[in-house]
């Protein structure tokens, strides 16, 4: 769209100016590198911006919650924050140091931006907790367990949503998922399990069941920040009143609607027949009413729904922003 836009505004240009076709050929070239340029320099930006929010999140639940009250949480700065209270060491040049080999692992496994990316925001953040004069704001364990990794989670999240990580056990886990039959969240777990197990043993029971508790609140922030306030499902749905559920769909809910051609059979023959097969977005606050009108259009209806990620572009992503 932008393209198109840059061509009209310089073929207007031509008109009146008189310029030859390798000149108008130059401009135009000219102009998108400058767009490009532009958009490059504004993602970053926004990047550097968010990161640079997230740091100083993050350090709050830290400075202001948990490290002055004995907590800790999971993942790296679970482990940078128990070593620190065993060693005396500061917090600060443990959360770098502990990190490094997490960071090298993602220059090779994920790119050198992030790598790059990820260092200078563990860096910004171990300076932050240094420098910044975070207040003491509670001593309450069950507010500073909750909030402590709420405020932690927020900084996690938002660190993420800006193309760099503060702790690096995400990066490990999906190494190591590549090497064997675990998943991501299976060695996340494994791998916190072992620090609450070590908390429990040097710190005590009651420090290790309070650092399960903030590391839940920490990942479900973490959670909650990165796929946004909305949930979105995916829904295919496979029907001889197709047609009907697909103007419902675009006319009603204002959504838009995938239709790939397939066969489907059933019974004791399992003879296959042409038919539609539909799939949309939506938000799960529009489960109900989508069930519901399929039912009454065909009752017989086949529905698969699941939760999907990482949504780009189409008319639910846009719905989402113009609501703000």
């Amino acid at each position: 769209m932008t393209a198109l836009f840059t061509r009209l505004i310089l073929n207007s240009l031509r008109k009146q100016v008189g310029v030859t076709d390798s000149d108008y050929a130059s401009r135009y070239r000219l102009a998108m590198a400058y767009y490009l340029l532009r958009l490059t320099f504004l993602h970053r930006l926004r990047d550097t911006l968010i990161v640079g929010i997230g740091v100083v999140v993050a350090g709050l639940g830290l400075k202001s919650f948990l490290l002055p009250n004995g907590f800790i949480d999971g993942g790296v700065t679970g482990i940078s924050l128990l070593a620190s209270k065993v060693t005396g060491i500061p917090l600060s040049v443990l959360i770098i140091l502990i990190n490094i080999p997490f960071v090298a692992l993602a220059y090779k496994q994920v790119s050198a931006s992030f790598a790059i990316k990820s260092i200078l925001a563990i860096v910004a953040l171990a300076v932050a907790i240094t420098v910044i004069p975070y207040p003491l704001i509670t001593t309450d364990k069950l507010l500073i367990a909750t909030f402590g990794g709420f405020f932690l989670g927020v900084g996690i999240g938002l660190s993420i949503r800006g193309g760099a990580v503060l702790d690096g056990t995400e990066v490990l886990a999906i190494f190591l998922s590549r090497k064997s039959s675990l998943s991501v969240g299976d060695i996340i777990l494994l791998f916190n399990l072992i620090i609450f197990s070590v908390a429990a043993y040097m710190l005590g029971f009651e420090i290790a069941m309070y650092a399960m508790l903030t590391y839940l609140a920490a990942s479900k922030t973490v959670d909650f920040i990165i796929d946004g306030v909305e949930e979105y499902i995916g829904v295919t749905i496979v029907s001889s009143h197709h047609e009907e559920i697909r103007q419902f769909i675009v006319e009603k809910m204002h959504t838009g609607v995938t239709i790939y051609q397939g066969l489907r059979g059933h019974g004791k023959r399992g003879d296959l027949h042409h038919t539609e097969i539909m799939f949309t977005v939506i938000t799960r606050l529009e489960i109900a009413r989508l069930q519901h009108e399929v039912e009454k259009i065909d009752a017989n209806a086949f529905v698969v729904m699941g939760t999907v990620h990482n949504i780009r572009g189409g008319i639910v992503r846009k719905r989402a922003v113009d609501k703000h």
